[in-house]
């Protein structure tokens, strides 16, 4: 098959039928920040998942404007506000996956100057059980 311009000057390949983009990707082993091989489907995903929310948008340069969180905009602000804009940012940036079919059971926590956040990831490839722990203070 033989891939041809497309109407934004993008080199887009012509598929018939519904055609499901690859997850594969480089495994990454956080504690010893290495690449480990390489990982799809289901831990794929888990790994993308992590890798979002550990990532400041507007940061990288090398992401798009779409990519990542914005903890900066609720952490260490009143409880109650910051409750709903986790919510809010954590699901509006895991969306941005297709993978992504819905997040679930967000559920936001707060134990002194930390906050702890408990989603479920659903997926065309299963759900995801996430726990990620922030300190407020940033």
């Amino acid at each position: 098959m033989i891939p041809e311009a497309g109407q934004s000057s993008y080199i887009t390949e012509q598929v018939e039928g519904e055609s499901e983009s690859p997850s594969l990707t480089y495994g990454i082993d956080w504690k010893k920040g290495r690449i480990t091989g390489y990982v799809d489907g289901l831990d794929a995903l888990k790994q993308a998942v992590d890798k979002v929310l550990r990532t400041l948008r507007y940061e990288q340069l090398v992401y798009s404007s779409n990519y990542g969180t914005e903890w900066s905009l609720v952490l260490g602000q009143d409880r109650l506000l910051a409750r709903t804009e986790i919510r809010r940012i954590v699901t509006e940036a895991l969306l941005q996956d297709d993978r992504v079919e819905g997040v679930d059971q967000l559920e936001v926590s707060f134990n002194g100057e930390n906050v702890s956040i408990d989603i479920t990831v659903r997926s065309r490839y299963g759900d995801i059980q996430i726990r990620k722990e922030l300190n407020a203070n940033g």
